[in-house]
């Protein structure tokens, strides 16, 4: 079970969904029991009828920031930057019109320390240092940067999302976000979250359903395929997370009462259970979340979990094998390609209880 061979998969291109649903909540909902191994199909909006009163669902309500910057170098030449750690420590150490940020750049010759970055609006930019694989870029302009960066940046799609040049389009700073994110900093999406509308949201709470909001801010490392061989040499990516006391304390509570906690993504899960104590007692506070779920993993609040169809080899699809079991995961997955399912970010869901 640690054999990073044992979580590759073959998938047709045309399953790469390109697009969302017109509807977020008429994507297609594959239900897989993980006792029993069995599989149901539904579409999402049958979540209603599937949730029982009292259950808990667990949401992650990250913002992604238009953090994707096309410029040039003032010598000349493009320049792609993406911003990784909007708005994490790097950035509360800089006032909020001088910001400095981990970022990656694409060039065609790396840039050297020093080098100014011109985009639109009069923004600009300096190459700080280069340390491990990563920019520092200490940005500057005339006005407030948070405003600029909103009318100038771009949604950082994942790379398998094909736009012209790879843009984000005024439709996709719509739709590759939730309907309940409020905080911004997250440069992916949580996308098993992109399937509730406020409507299907309204008619969960309406039939007795809670909802209780965290925060994990997506990083670009979500992206990234586990390249050891063995996976527990995997060096998992830290993302920045906080969990308030009065979501902490609905989360215990539910718990203790024998409701069942579904979290909505794998950056739920993640989180929970990483601020969560051995007895399963989850503390509020903020952090820095860097675990990493893999088969044989013991897990200490969820009881189910809603999330999309992964990319192979992702520690993500390691971390639903954790909990659905990698035999059940490999059958749901060839019944999603032989059912012709969409895939990854923009794709149908998954419903493992």
């Amino acid at each position: 079970m640690y054999k990073l061979s044992d979580y590759d998969y073959a998938l047709p291109g045309e399953l790469i969904a390109q697009f969302p649903e017109k509807r977020r909540e008429r994507s297609r909902l594959l239900y897989l029991d993980r006792k029993t191994g069995g599989v149901d199909h539904h579409v999402f909006n049958d979540l209603e009828s599937i949730v029982t009163d009292g259950d808990l669902f667990v949401i992650n309500n990250t913002e992604v920031v238009p953090a994707r910057l096309l410029g040039r170098k003032q010598s000349g030449g493009k320049v792609e930057v993406l911003i990784l750690n909007y708005p994490g420590s790097a950035r509360k150490s800089h006032s909020k019109d001088d910001p400095e940020f981990q970022c990656l750049i694409k060039a065609s010759k790396r840039p050297s320390n020093g080098t100014i970055l011109v985009f639109d609006e009069g923004l600009r930019a300096e190459v700080v240092r280069f340390h491990d694989n990563m920019f520092s870029v200490r940005f500057t302009c005339d006005g407030n940067f948070d405003d600029i960066l909103y009318r100038v940046g771009n949604v950082p799609l994942p790379p398998y999302i094909r736009r012209n040049g790879n843009n984000g389009t005024h439709d996709d700073r719509k739709s590759y976000q939730t309907v309940y994110a409020s905080r911004k900093g997250a440069v992916a999406a949580p996308t098993a979250g992109l399937h509730f509308s406020k409507d299907l949201l309204k008619k969960l709470k309406n039939k007795g359903v809670s909802m209780a909001e965290i925060t994990l801010h997506v990083g670009y490392g979500t992206f990234l395929p586990v390249r050891s061989s063995d996976i527990r040499a995997h060096r998992m990516h830290s993302e920045e997370y906080s969990i308030s006391e009065e979501a902490a304390s609905a989360i215990n509570t539910a718990r203790n009462q024998g409701k069942r906690i579904i979290a909505v993504g794998t950056t739920s899960v993640r989180t929970l259970e990483y601020a969560s104590d051995a007895s399963g007692n989850l503390k509020s506070g903020t952090g820095m979340c860097d675990l990493f779920i893999t088969p044989g993993y013991k897990f200490k609040i969820i009881d189910a979990m809603i999330t999309n169809f992964h990319l192979p080899k992702s520690t993500l699809l390691m971390l639903v094998s954790a909990f659905a079991g990698s035999e059940n995961i490999r059958y749901a997955y060839q019944e999603a390609i032989r059912e012709n399912y969409r895939f990854y970010s923009y794709g149908d869901a998954m419903l493992i209880i």
